[in-house]
């Protein structure tokens, strides 16, 4: 079983850089988030699946006994943080280029590389 999740993971990672690579800002928006749910699926297979028990000592044992990984758990629950607000960040700039540009195609938006270099600037103002 955990090799079919690892296999699902890595074909959402796969469909993920698909979509994060095309010119279109949508696409690398869903594929953005794509990539971050194939990395938290990933994370969650570190962390054993087969486990029942909580990762709990119980009193008078000093061992933990066959229990999930917290630390794969906690890494999950930042992970989806960090993902979310990328993904949030991401939909703002995808958001001010359409009011700008009218455009979601990555070629369109060049407005800052067109600026030049602070000196280039610099000379044109002197």
């Amino acid at each position: 079983m955990t090799v079919l999740y690892a296999i699902a993971g890595a074909g959402i990672l796969g469909c993920a850089l698909y979509m994060v690579l095309s010119r279109n800002l949508v696409r690398m928006l869903l594929g953005l988030s794509l990539l971050a749910t194939g990395v938290n699926l990933l994370l969650f297979l570190t962390g054993r699946l087969a486990s029942r028990q909580p990762p709990i000592v119980r009193d008078g044992e000093k061992v933990l006994g066959d229990a999930a990984d917290p630390i794969a758990q906690a890494m999950i629950l930042t992970a989806i943080v960090i993902g979310f607000a990328l993904t949030v960040m991401f939909a703002v700039l995808v958001l001010r280029a359409w009011r700008s540009v009218r455009s979601v195609d990555a070629r369109d938006v060049d407005a800052a590389e067109r600026l030049g270099t602070t000196r280039e600037r610099e000379a044109v103002d002197d």
